[in-house]
């Protein structure tokens, strides 16, 4: 990613606001041992959709491994890197974020999480240390798997949904449609931002489409979540930690009672960011509606119309980063029944 000239600059996504001065110090943070974790997960859900996850218990030699395998590659010839891609939507991408025109300076991996499933864009992204960088993705997808069945069990307890497993189950499912990603940001040249004296997006505003993403990053800065209000806050960056998502299809299943997140990266001009998200999905074929047993607890009408995930995915494939796109299958007050 080296910047020739000027013009480059037309190829980025700018922001007006800058980088707030100082890190926003209320986010909700979640001892996974405490015995309240559960009400305070729920409330982190319904306040933010967003909370950090400490006390976890997956060995940071998992974390630490996979980033330098990731790293690893990121660093070889953009020619061999090249060989991974074009993302379809598996495999290696750069600049281009989905098929509809949004840009950032960024570059990463997206990898199916089932272990079976292989392609030759797989296989040119493990070509280097084949053994040792699959064998390190796969121990963090597998850990961080568990920890996200655990967490979505809380979230059920902590709503009394029965059974215990009702979310989980999404995406613990053998045919859940899961994906993992690696994004590796570069330092940004401040000459470049400084051209129009405004941020350069790493990734643009964005909530997730899938139940949950468990995010893990090393540490530097960068990432920004949206308040109720709409202001833009900094997270502060924890390397040893986890951060947990609200997407989109579990604000749906809760009936609009935990919140996706609304979530960006702004490009950092000293450091590189890398960042591993596990995006748990649902099967293709689930559908997805407000699960009847919130509903009846709560006396509630649904506020979504029911959907499969396969149709959402498809729906939000099409859309750009940042459009509502739980739009689509709001139901109206005058349709609510």
């Amino acid at each position: 990613m080296v910047v020739q000239s000027q013009p480059a600059l037309e190829h980025y996504s700018l922001i007006k606001t800058c980088r707030p001065s100082s890190v926003f110090t209320g986010i909700p943070v979640i001892d996974f041992k405490d015995p309240e974790a559960k009400s305070l997960i729920v409330k982190a859900c319904e306040e933010y959709g967003f909370f950090k996850l400490v006390n976890h218990g997956i060995p940071m030699e998992f974390m630490t491994r996979l980033e330098t395998e990731a790293l690893n590659f990121f660093n070889i010839p953009q020619s061999e890197k090249d060989k991974a891609g074009p993302p379809d939507p598996f495999g290696y991408g750069s600049k281009r974020i989905g098929p509809n025109g949004d840009v950032g300076w960024i570059e990463y991996l997206l990898l199916n999480t089932n272990p079976q499933v292989t392609s030759l864009k797989t296989q040119a992204i493990f070509q280097e240390n084949p053994e040792i960088f699959r064998s390190a993705v796969n121990n963090y997808i597998e850990a961080v798997k568990g920890m996200a069945f655990e967490v979505l069990e809380l979230m059920a307890e902590g709503l009394n949904i029965e059974p215990r497993n009702a979310l989980s189950k999404l995406i613990k499912d053998e045919k859940s449609d899961s994906c993992f990603r690696l994004n590796h940001y570069p330092a940004c040249p401040e000459q470049l931002q400084a051209l129009s004296g405004r941020n350069l997006i790493g990734f643009g505003e964005h909530t997730d489409p899938q139940i949950i993403s468990v995010l893990r990053s090393n540490n530097t800065s960068g990432l920004q979540i949206c308040l109720r209000d709409g202001t833009w806050v900094s997270v502060p960056p924890d390397q040893s930690s986890f951060f947990i998502n609200v997407g989109d299809a579990l604000q749906v299943l809760t009936n609009g009672r935990f919140r996706s997140v609304r979530h960006r990266v702004l490009a950092d001009s000293l450091k590189s960011r890398v960042s591993m998200i596990f995006f748990g999905g649902p099967p293709l074929s689930e559908k997805i509606a407000p699960l009847p047993s919130l509903l009846k607890a709560k006396g509630e009408e649904s506020l979504y119309k029911e959907f499969t995930w396969w149709e959402y995915k498809t729906s939000a494939y099409k859309s750009r980063l940042a459009d509502h796109r739980l739009g689509l299958f709001e139901k109206t007050a005058a349709n609510i029944n």
